[in-house]
């Protein structure tokens, strides 16, 4: 899973593991005040899980509008809107069949901004400099270089 992330956008796994650990530590420090732990649990993961889709889905539509080349505004507005319609509708069914907590779901939406923002942190913790960075994207995706 993380070899595909990485041949997708070699900095997705990053910022997947940002969402999850950001949603870990909300997770502890919230739970303890709430009444209703099963509700804040389960909306905080809902939130997680769309933030997870949403750095995939983002990735990806990065890739393929790189692929497409010249015109491809259109594309990449029509995908982003598809985005935000997901999620969107994810917090209507969550509302409708009452599946978690609305709050703890938007603060798990917001693990993506929370992550991308510390992700230089991320880096310097996990002891990864950008050059090694750089050197490992060409190991792992087993890439050449072609010069024409």
């Amino acid at each position: 899973m993380i070899n595909w992330m990485k041949r997708l956008n070699q900095a997705l796994p990053g910022l997947v593991l940002g969402i999850l650990i950001y949603g870990v530590l909300i997770e502890l420090i919230g739970v303890w005040f709430v009444t209703d732990k099963v509700r804040y649990t389960s909306g905080l993961l809902i939130g997680i899980g769309c933030a997870t889709f949403m750095a995939i889905h983002i990735a990806m539509i990065i890739e393929e509008s790189v692929r497409i080349g010249k015109g491809h505004e259109k594309y990449l507005s029509f995908k982003s809107v598809m985005r935000y319609l997901i999620v969107c509708a994810v917090m209507i069914l969550m509302m409708v069949f009452k599946l978690g907590n609305m709050f703890t779901a938007i603060i798990g939406i917001l693990g993506l901004k929370v992550s991308a923002y510390a992700q230089p942190l991320l880096i310097k913790r996990l002891g990864k400099t950008s050059s090694n960075i750089s050197e490992g994207n060409n190991e792992e995706l087993n890439t050449k270089e072609v010069k024409v």
